[in-house]
């Protein structure tokens, strides 16, 4: 396996599961993406919609915008999670702003912890990015945790922030400020 399919980890302290490999997303990944997207767990958890299909993922990948970047977690060559990094402009420069999420089945299995650790590493070490913020729904405990952990604060309640599944839902906004 190449380093282009394999590359090793940004940060020199990463921990992740066995067998798991982070990349940037490609064209041919649209299939595997969409059946993450598509899972209950997953879509409750983000803002993401039902029913994506390849081709609505493929274009979107070929389409990105210069100062994203977009990971995916396999696991024995399963998307098993993706990560993004949009980094602002202008006076926000400093700022970056992050989503996730992690397959219904391995949830808990570190693969959250490692796409943070990808994520922030990127932010630190090659963007110099001093903040880095997110919003998270108020019933997701575990990616609050994870958060946390990642030194993320909660900087505010935002009420009705997404309409999900038939009723709206609030959301934590969590900054992590590197000084």
């Amino acid at each position: 396996m190449s380093e282009l399919e394999n590359p090793p980890p940004l940060a020199k302290d990463a921990a992740w599961p066995q067998n798991l490999v982070i990349r940037a997303r490609r064209p041919s990944d649209a299939e595997g993406i969409v059946t993450l997207h598509n899972l209950p767990g997953y879509r409750y958890g983000t803002l993401r919609t039902p029913h994506h299909t390849p081709d609505e993922i493929r274009k979107g990948i070929e389409s990105q915008p210069a100062n994203a970047t977009s990971l995916i977690a396999l696991l024995d060559g399963k998307i098993v999670g993706d990560a993004g990094l949009t980094r602002l402009s202008n006076r926000r420069v400093h700022v970056g702003s992050i989503g996730m999420g992690v397959h219904d089945a391995y949830v808990g299995k570190g693969i959250g912890r490692a796409l943070i650790g990808e994520v922030l590493a990127l932010a630190d070490n090659w963007f110099n990015l001093r903040r880095v913020e997110l919003t998270v729904y108020t019933d997701n405990e575990p990616a609050i945790r994870l958060y946390e952990k990642n030194g993320f604060v909660t900087e505010g309640l935002m009420k009705e922030f997404a309409f999900r599944d038939g009723s709206y839902v609030d959301a934590y906004c969590m900054a992590r400020i590197k000084t």
